[in-house]
């Protein structure tokens, strides 16, 4: 086609940061789709953070394609770094440990961390500040009580919740005690099950919501007993790249896995 020759970083440049799908890289560089593909195989994509900072705050997360496919992240809030990341079929904390430790082994000494709150994760990184992101908290509330609940004490719930990122832990707690006394009997109403003959709770969704927040209290405001730590109270900035990473990657459909490891450690070299 003419004898031009891009190089592998022109192809690979245009490939993850231009957006250019295969057969729009065919007419932008005028040479074949077998080629760009070939070129594109010859890419090696291998993540490995060549610089750490001296301390900061990770946020930790783990977003998937699928249910058995995903990328867990961890990222330094003030320098937006991605310092580790592994690719994993499920969230296990055994992973999460082994990227802490691999970030401490490069002399980065960890001011606290930003979870979303997976079963045991609080007990495993104890020895650190360890914020829940109220974002994702927030998201649990929502997924047991709706958008929109339609029972009162679901409601004034909701505007607490609300109240997260605006209040401090004293006045939320006094709120959130004060909702607690003024729904106490609604919350303890059972039923018998003409199936079982068992007793349960009436109002089970919305007592595992006023649960989930009273066993995440603790952690809901880190940041605000620390401030000098500058612990961000949500992982948003992480949610951000998860959500920016996978919009770059709907240009390429159809990518196999290989392929697509090699983008999201180019992308996060970017």
């Amino acid at each position: 086609m003419g004898g031009y020759r891009p190089t592998l970083e022109q192809i690979w440049h245009s490939y993850l940061h231009g957006k250019q799908t295969v057969n729009e890289l065919t007419i932008s560089l005028k040479i074949s789709a077998s080629s760009v593909k070939r070129h594109l195989r010859r890419v090696s994509e291998d993540y490995q953070c060549k610089y750490f900072p001296n301390h900061g705050v990770l946020l930790i997360d783990t977003t998937y394609w699928g249910r058995h496919w995903g990328v867990m992240v961890l990222l330094d809030s003030t320098s937006s770094t991605v310092l580790w990341r592994k690719y994993v079929c499920h969230e296990r904390l055994s992973d999460y440990l082994e990227g802490v430790d691999y970030v401490i082994s490069h002399g980065y000494k960890v001011d606290g961390i930003v979870c979303d709150g997976l079963r045991g994760v609080f007990q495993l990184f104890s020895v650190y500040r360890v914020q829940m992101c109220q974002f994702h908290q927030a998201a649990i509330i929502r997924r047991y009580i709706t958008q929109n609940p339609k029972l009162e004490a679901g409601k004034e719930l909701k505007l607490i919740v609300k109240t997260l990122s605006k209040t401090d832990k004293k006045s939320f707690i006094e709120t959130l005690r004060g909702w607690e006394n003024k729904w106490d009997k609604f919350l303890k109403e059972r039923v018998v099950d003409t199936n079982t003959k068992k007793s349960r709770y009436v109002h089970k969704k919305l007592r595992s919501a006023w649960l989930s927040l009273r066993k995440n209290l603790p952690y809901l405001f880190v940041f605000r007993d620390y401030p000098e730590l500058n612990i961000p109270n949500t992982n948003n900035a992480l949610e951000g790249l998860f959500t920016a990473l996978k919009n770059s990657l709907r240009n390429h459909n159809g990518m196999s896995k290989e392929n697509r490891k090699r983008f999201i450690d180019g992308f996060f070299k970017a």
